[in-house]
């Protein structure tokens, strides 16, 4: 179980400004609407925190033309099922803030998101995604154990930005005691305009030698190369000797999954423009 209290706060208690801008060609009022400020948990899904947002935006839309709400930053569209940490790290981790984005009610685009219906598919997912990762570290003993409540508790946590609430029940899927530590280490890695990788991964060798992020990335990404890359998790970059096991107790998000995304290097994209 993970042991360091004040990093798991830290992690939770990050949060991103956000400024919420209205898509120029869905205003349909002759005044422009203004902008919508929000520090926005990490941890959480925009399905979750922008109810007010678009309460606030929809005052200056066409109301018989309205259709699914979804997100966007420099054309980009944004997943509401990856975390709001993620997608910031992915996108936006070199902008200004707050964060700008831009807030549409047309023109879903059908090609690149999920439909979100309500918040309740944003839960299914969420759970749906703890189950996976817990069959990679306990063959999906741990989640089995648990019961409907513990489940809600789980939920409930995360869409209350609850940290002991949540962690009363997560502990339970991070346990380790001795020899019996996870199976795989739960984790994508991200990279913008692909689609993201994942594979089994062992927190040790055959020798019983904890494996490193480094490990783990040179396994898992064909083209990886240090010196051309940025490694984020959570905000940070992490050393890249740091042993995976304590990323994943530490920087997991409530999914329990470890979400790296892989970024360029200044050095590589000076070396592109130029």
């Amino acid at each position: 179980m993970a042991e360091d209290r004040e990093v798991l706060r830290e992690v939770w208690e990050g949060k991103i400004p956000v400024c919420f801008q209205l898509a120029q060609e869905d205003i349909y009022t002759v005044d422009q609407p203004d902008p919508f400020f929000l520090l926005v948990p990490r941890l959480s899904y925009f399905p979750l925190v922008t109810d007010k947002v678009v309460k606030h935006l929809s005052k200056h839309i066409d109301r018989d033309n309205q259709g699914e709400v979804w997100l966007e930053y420099e054309g980009q569209a944004l997943k509401w099922h990856y975390p709001i940490g993620l997608l910031f790290d992915l996108y936006g981790s070199k902008a200004d803030l707050p964060w700008n984005l831009t807030v549409h009610f047309q023109n879903f685009p059908e090609e690149e998101l999920l439909h979100c219906p309500s918040k309740d598919a944003v839960e299914s997912h969420f759970m749906s995604v703890i189950k996976e990762a817990d069959a990679l570290k306990h063959r999906g003993q741990a989640v089995n154990n648990m019961q409907r409540k513990d489940h809600k508790t789980l939920w409930n946590g995360v869409m209350n930005d609850k940290f002991d609430q949540f962690w009363s029940v997560n502990k339970k899927l991070m346990e380790t005691s001795g020899e019996d530590t996870f199976k795989f280490i739960p984790f994508r890695v991200y990279q913008a305009d692909q689609v993201p990788l994942q594979k089994l991964f062992k927190p040790t060798d055959d020798s019983g030698e904890v494996l490193t992020l480094r490990q783990l990335l040179e396994s898992s990404v064909s083209h990886f190369k240090e010196s051309e890359s940025r490694v984020m998790i959570q905000g940070v970059e992490p050393d890249l000797e740091t042993p995976v096991l304590w990323l994943s107790e530490h920087l997991s998000y409530p999914d329990n999954f470890l979400h790296i995304c892989l970024l360029s290097s200044p050095s590589k994209v000076l070396e592109s423009e130029s």
